[in-house]
């Protein structure tokens, strides 16, 4: 745990939040500032600062934050209409916390990607 990283304190339950699912390797909250009417937070326990540092340090780990997303699809209706995964990787990107973490999109139409 890295004790500055805001994720880290919400794993360890320093800081609160909506939790929608949990296993031994991943947590996965409610964003604070959704971007659809369903938007999920997914992060690995451990602390990794990106999705390829996580995909380089410990790829079955990267495979559990994605499996978790299909499960938490599922628990919310979301498998049969479609959703959205995203990494954002680096300042350029949107990223914002520094700790890998997968949004899950959803519960309406999407928009494209790219830039206005």
């Amino acid at each position: 745990m890295n004790s500055e990283c805001l994720f880290c304190r919400i794993v360890a339950g320093e800081l609160p939040s909506t939790v929608v699912h949990e296993t031994e390797t991943t947590f996965a909250f409610r964003d604070l500032h959704p971007q659809a009417k369903t938007h999920i937070l997914i992060v690995p326990r451990a602390h990794y600062s990106d999705a390829v540092d996580l995909a380089k340090n410990e790829p079955a780990l990267l495979a559990d934050v994605t499996l978790a997303a299909g499960r938490i699809a599922e628990q919310e209706g979301l498998a049969e209409p479609g959703y959205r995964l995203v990494f954002n990787t680096g300042r350029d990107a949107g990223q914002t916390v520094f700790h890998v973490h997968m949004h899950l999109l959803g519960g309406e139409q999407l928009g494209h990607f790219g830039a206005p």
